[in-house]
């Protein structure tokens, strides 16, 4: 009796899918030096130590962090009060004032606004107000009043907005703050080339009318009237 070898076949296990990779943390130094012209913001970050602040709290993805980055143009257009005397204290607490311990997208600036003052990364007296008006959001810090003009980056856990001003804490530079200017007047309204202003003057007032014939008839002499009245006869006799 033959018999038939029986040949098993394994199947080989199945594989399970390999992990997703980690998502890699974004890099703040190579973000702002790319991302805008953010030099001399970043400088003083560097040169303060500040970044290597924020990068811990941007790769905290419990939390993460909000910056507002003023444009290279809001350094140079700053005359008072000037950074240049700041302490060294000073100018890293001025950095950390442009920081929230938090990552908030622009929707969320509505609800944001509703419980300002909002303390920053710099703490203690260091607060921005926040007002959301028809989804333009509005950055107050006492000196300086800005508005977020562009969204640089703002995937959580970290959000990058560009400011057109230096945010001036009232905790460095006091709280004797200079009224606002008033806005220039308007020109006036000169008259058109082809419209002389002698027309213009003779066109907004009558023109006076020629004397009527009753004026006439009072300034004239008693033969006048003798001439009037035989000319009302003779009608008569018509």
């Amino acid at each position: 009796m033959c018999s038939t070898p029986y040949a098993q076949i394994v199947g080989s296990p199945s594989s399970s899918p390999a992990p997703a990779p980690a998502p890699g943390f974004v890099n703040l130094t190579d973000l702002l030096t790319v991302a805008g012209p953010f030099h001399t913001f970043l400088n003083y970050l560097e040169s303060t130590k500040v970044i290597e602040t924020f990068q811990n709290q941007a790769n905290n993805t419990e939390e993460g962090i909000t910056l507002f980055v003023p444009k290279d143009s809001a350094f140079s257009s700053l005359k008072k009060p000037s950074l240049a005397n700041l302490t060294a204290d000073q100018l890293k607490s001025l950095c950390l004032f442009h920081a929230l311990p938090h990552y908030y997208s622009l929707a969320e600036f509505t609800n944001l606004s509703k419980v300002s003052p909002v303390s920053t990364f710099a703490g203690g007296q260091y607060t921005l107000n926040f007002t959301d008006v028809s989804g333009t959001v509005h950055v107050g810090s006492g000196w300086t009043n800005t508005d977020v003009s562009s969204s640089v980056h703002s995937t959580d856990p970290i959000a990058v907005y560009q400011i057109n001003k230096v945010l001036l804490p009232e905790a460095i530079f006091g709280t004797d703050i200079p009224p606002t200017p008033a806005p220039a007047p308007s020109p006036d309204i000169a008259p058109a080339a082809d419209t002389p202003a002698s027309d213009v003057g003779r066109g907004s007032s009558p023109k006076s009318s020629p004397p009527s014939s009753s004026h006439r008839i009072i300034g004239s002499s008693p033969w006048s009237y003798l001439v009037l009245a035989t000319s009302g006869g003779l009608v008569l006799l018509l």
